[in-house]
């Protein structure tokens, strides 16, 4: 049947609900905070579809477009919407009174429209802006969004052209494609794409991410923020993004070079206060390395008549500031300010009772770091060649072992191995949470819950349940073993993320986030959570019993989330692997005829031999490939001692708690 629709135009307050149509029922969908982005548009843009209706009783009953008709009626009832009344006129097309396909029309109106493909939309946000001269304050004022929400939708329209063709074509999913916005730059994004593909490899969101960091260092992080007005002022470049927090300092070489040369000053600062012999910096200190150094302590002194003097004074201060203190009527921002003045007090006081002596400040030194958004010192620390003067006389107040220094076939792990190891490792323990989501949903609850109601400190320190990934750096990213990183890119193509559109309020996006299954909660909870671990070794029971426990459970052997490569083996010395391949593994023969070899040869040889076991081997050779790693990186079967020596306990205001 064919049937046209003659065109007419109808007052607004001549339009009334058609009993027929299909939507008449479902009154949440009239609801004025459903209708309220077309209600944005038609105030812009006018009503861009006309309403089919039909003439019942003197009225036209709108069969199709109900949501463009509440729309209408909110606009005429908003006095501060301008040329909308009920006199008003609206295009519409009249259904013959005589039609008995009343309800196969509305229904056919509301059904035969295909969603909009999301690139397309995403790419129609741009053209606005690039071609049509908005801005996405206009945009989100047509559509009654948030401008952050125009702005996230534009970043993903302005991806550069090639990934949204892949995206398009199902080369690549559009979460993938997503994951590009973390960067501005059209050409770093190419680049990455291209870097990523050239093998024909399936490309992963995670991966995307990960290669993007080392593109630059997002301005909303910690270390972009503390280096940013240097990094400008030296013409560092920086990548702008629409929304701010995603723009980027584009030079991560001399965002580290400024960041060490601030640590350096407050080292500097620091040493020249405090008498200390040396200063030195380091981005993240490496507590795996620093185990070797020692430590000297500031000694009682007798205060001298000024000094006691003033330590009076500080007693009958601090006496004084308790008793301010214990008054319940006290509002907070009044009772931290009291609470600082007695830290500072107490501090003051200490210092004028002890000092270092001479002999540790000829030795020691200070390192400082950068932890949890700041500049830690490490003050007091011995260098390995300075801790012991002669054999059998270390100085009383130095943290030693009083061991001789390790030969050279010993393996010692270099700082910057350590930390990349920590990184791997923490990759690892990450896989092993999302791949078990009830455990991780467990872990991360109980930890929410016992930190709220539980008193003393915080049950772990080893996971940051706050919202904020854990920023990895890693000397060689590309050459990594993969099968971490595919392990969390599978659990996360696993995930239903249905609920996470940019385009909706925060309130829609939890309402719809609520709507999942438990298992689903699950999968997420465990996924965020994962992302939150720390570079870390194994788990000191003394320190953390919880971690150290939870990630025998999940990941009781390392191995099932990592392989060593090539790219670990170039990082020991020709000494090591042979040492690793005699001892460790009980392949003495093949270490012994290795031993005239390059140093490379044997790399190809270990890489080979952790790649695929050779059926040459015997079940105890075999077992040994499987299971060696590191010693510091498995989990269980590994005493503290042999895998992390402990530091010593830290002063109050160290990071040491928060270091894995």
């Amino acid at each position: 049947m064919t049937t046209s629709f003659a065109p007419l135009t109808v007052a607004i307050r001549d339009l009334t609900a058609h009993p027929a149509n299909v939507r008449s029922n479902s009154s949440e969908t009239y609801d004025p905070e459903n209708i309220a982005h077309l209600k944005a548009s038609i105030a812009v843009l006018g009503l861009l579809q006309p309403l089919l209706v039909q003439k019942i009783d003197g009225k036209y009953a709108v069969l199709a477009g109900g949501r463009r008709h509440a729309a209408l009626k909110e606009l005429v009832a908003d006095k501060a919407a301008k040329g909308f009344t009920a006199k008003t006129k609206v295009d519409c097309r009249l259904v013959p009174e005589e039609c008995d396909v009343t309800t196969a029309l509305s229904l056919a109106e509301n059904i035969t429209q295909a969603p909009m493909n999301a690139i397309d939309e995403f790419e129609a946000f741009a053209r606005m802006m690039e071609v049509d001269g908005q801005t996405p304050e206009t945009i989100a004022k047509t559509f009654d969004a948030t401008v952050a929400a125009v702005k996230g939708r534009l970043r993903y329209g302005l991806i550069h052209p090639d990934i949204r063709a892949a995206a398009r074509g199902k080369v690549i999913t559009l979460d993938t494609m997503k994951a590009f916005a973390e960067h501005p730059s059209q050409e770093a994004q190419r680049e990455v794409y291209e870097a990523l593909t050239k093998d024909g490899g399936y490309l992963q969101a995670y991966t995307v991410r990960q290669a993007l960091k080392s593109r630059g260092v997002q301005v909303s992080d910690d270390i972009g923020a503390f280096v940013r007005a240097d990094y400008e002022a030296r013409g560092g470049t920086v990548a702008a993004d629409l929304l701010e927090e995603h723009s980027v300092l584009e030079d991560a070489a001399l965002v580290e070079t400024i960041l060490l040369e601030k640590l350096g000053a407050a080292a500097e600062e620091a040493r020249t206060r405090l008498g200390f012999a040396w200063a030195d910096a380091m981005v993240r200190y490496d507590y795996a390395t620093m185990a070797d150094y020692g430590r000297v302590y500031p000694s009682p002194i007798e205060p001298d008549e000024a000094a006691q003097k003033r330590i009076d004074e500080i007693t009958a201060e601090l006496e004084k500031l308790q008793l301010e203190m214990e008054d319940e009527g006290l509002e907070d921002g009044a009772y931290n300010a009291l609470y600082e003045r007695v830290d500072a007090l107490e501090d003051e006081a200490r210092d004028l009772q002890e000092a270092y002596s001479a002999e540790d400040l000829a030795r020691a030194g200070v390192i400082a770091s950068w932890s949890n958004g700041q500049i830690t010192l490490h003050v007091g620390l011995v260098r390995p060649e300075d801790t012991v003067k002669e054999k059998g006389a270390p100085s009383s107040s130095t943290n030693t072992t009083g061991e001789e220094a390790p030969d050279a076939g010993e393996i010692t792990y270099p700082a910057s191995l350590a930390e990349d190891l920590k990184t791997e490792r923490a990759m690892a323990l990450g896989a092993a949470m999302a791949l078990h989501p009830e455990a991780t949903l467990d872990l991360t609850l109980f930890k929410l819950v016992s930190d709220v109601l539980a008193s003393g400190m915080s049950v772990t320190q080893a996971i940051k349940v706050e919202a904020r990934k854990e920023y990895r750096s890693h000397a060689k990213m590309d050459e990594i073993d993969e099968t971490s990183l595919e392990q969390v890119a599978a659990a996360h193509d696993a995930l239903d993320l249905s609920w996470l559109d940019d385009a909706r309020a925060p309130a829609d996006q939890f309402a719809a986030f609520r709507a999942l299954e438990a298992g689903e909660k699950a999968k997420l909870v465990a996924f965020a959570t994962a992302s939150t671990t720390q570079s870390c070794f194994a788990r000191d029971p003394r320190r953390d019993s919880l971690m150290h426990d939870f990630e025998i459970e999940i990941m009781p052997d390392v191995r099932a989330h990592w392989t060593p490569n090539a790219a670990l083996f170039n990082r020991f010395k020709k000494a090591w692997l042979l040492k690793i391949l005699g001892e460790d593994l009980g392949l003495a023969q093949e270490a012994v005829t290795l031993a005239s070899s390059s140093k490379k040869e044997i790399v190809a040889f270990c890489d080979k031999l952790f790649a695929e076991p050779f059926a040459t081997l015997t079940d105890a050779q075999r077992a040994a490939v499987a299971a060696w790693c590191p010693p510091m990186m498995q989990t269980a079967g590994v005493a503290f001692d042999e895998a992390e020596p402990a530091a010593e306990t830290p002063e109050p205001d160290g990071d040491i708690a928060q270091a894995a």
